[in-house]
């Protein structure tokens, strides 16, 4: 059984910056793709950003530049950094990592953005 655990949220005022980390329980190459989603409140899940096999990258559009997702083999982990936080980026981020047309899901790990 595929297991993500996800840590390195928390409360940060506007214009901080956090490394959500999510750590596979599994080779995360076994993975088609990896990334990151995050569901505000009352609102719908959302991609944020994704890596694939290749290391191909991609971003929601307006988190481009301020989100970097990245990969580490050995430690069987992916990253995402979040530069100069915004009261919107308020959320809990979830790490997904996808085989076929399977999606595993961590538990999330709540971002809360506000002075």
């Amino acid at each position: 059984q595929v297991q993500l655990v996800e840590s390195g949220g928390g409360l940060v005022q506007p214009g901080g910056s956090l490394r959500l980390t999510c750590a596979a329980s599994e080779n995360i190459f076994m993975f088609n793709t990896m990334g990151w989603y995050r569901q505000a409140p009352g609102k719908e899940r959302e991609l944020v950003a994704t890596i694939n096999l290749s290391g191909l990258t991609h971003y929601k559009d307006n988190v481009q530049g301020r989100f970097t997702i990245s990969r580490d083999g050995a430690k069987k982990t992916i990253y995402l950094q979040i530069l100069d936080l915004e009261p919107e980026d308020t959320a809990v981020y979830y790490c997904c990592a996808t085989v076929l047309s399977k999606y595993y899901w961590g538990q999330g790990t709540q971002v809360t953005v506000s002075s």
